[in-house]
């Protein structure tokens, strides 16, 4: 059975209201996912004061924009997929959704779950998804307070695997390099196609062309990495023929001052953002 049919036969199985705080890129995508598995449209309520073209038509399936928390009541599930320079000043407007007994999901940056039950209430579960979660091949790593119990949990991962894998994690500590590695990962490989781009150009390329052979070797490279069971430094190693014009390159990324080293410092640097977030 694939994921994405067990991933669906979980949706199904969530019961209760639940309610989506913030509908921009993340949350919409998740809301997208929800809908597409087949999660009952009546069960769920959107709070989002700017909803674009394209949430306003997904509400045509049935589900609450912008309700009052008059007519929702206590949500089983609260998602906050809110920003979270905004949360302290939005998230208290979340409480008359909260009951002791709901489970709160966010996927906030550097919210800790103490912040968040603090501001909300209910049990927490926090959790770390990326951009690909828009097209079904997102990763989110998961974290949940010891309040959580077994079946909130499974929820939490239903919800959260209608965009993509899922991991757990024990240690909350893990969050911010989480955050520093695979949330703000997509924005490293982007940069490395826009740069390997330019770098055509400046090698004599006509800039689409160089454009083209860099999205398309990115995308594919990043196809059959997910594809392949072998290790990515295996996958490299094949690619590169000894004294070749790969190997020539390699020399270069992997030298002083080269990829390892820049990557290295450019996690270290979103990791230390996350905690500063946290603060």
């Amino acid at each position: 059975m694939s994921s994405s049919v067990t991933a669906a036969s979980a949706l199904t199985q969530v019961e209760g209201p639940i309610v989506l705080a913030g509908a921009g890129k993340m949350g919409g995508a998740m809301l997208t996912g929800w809908l597409a598995r087949g999660l009952e449209p009546r069960q769920l309520a959107v709070i989002e004061p700017h909803p674009a073209e394209e949430i306003m038509a997904l509400a045509a399936k049935g589900f609450r924009l912008n309700p009052s928390a008059k007519d929702v009541g206590h949500a089983a599930t609260l998602v906050v997929a809110l920003k979270p320079q905004t949360f302290r000043e939005a998230g208290p407007g979340l409480k008359p959704f909260v009951a002791s007994s709901t489970l709160v999901v966010s996927i906030m940056a550097g919210t800790t779950i103490a912040s968040i039950a603090q501001v909300c209430g209910g049990t927490v579960v926090r959790a770390m998804p990326n951009t690909p979660a828009a097209i079904g091949r997102g990763i989110t790593v998961a974290v949940a307070a010891n309040t959580v119990s077994a079946a909130q949990r499974a929820v939490a991962d239903a919800l959260l695997r209608a965009t993509g894998s899922v991991e757990w994690v024990g240690d909350e500590g893990l969050m911010d390099a989480v955050t520093a590695v695979s949330g703000s990962g997509p924005a490293y490989v982007f940069l490395l196609a826009e740069e390997l781009a330019r770098a055509g150009v400046e090698a004599g390329l006509p800039e689409q062309l160089a454009t083209k052979l860099a999205r398309e070797t990115v995308a594919g490279s990043g196809e059959l990495l997910f594809r392949s069971d072998l290790a990515s430094a295996t996958l490299r190693q094949n690619v590169t023929s000894p004294g070749g014009t790969t190997a020539a390159a390699l020399e270069v990324l992997m030298g002083e001052g080269g990829m390892q080293s820049l990557l290295t410092s450019a996690v270290a640097a979103a990791t230390r953002r996350s905690k500063e977030l946290a603060k």
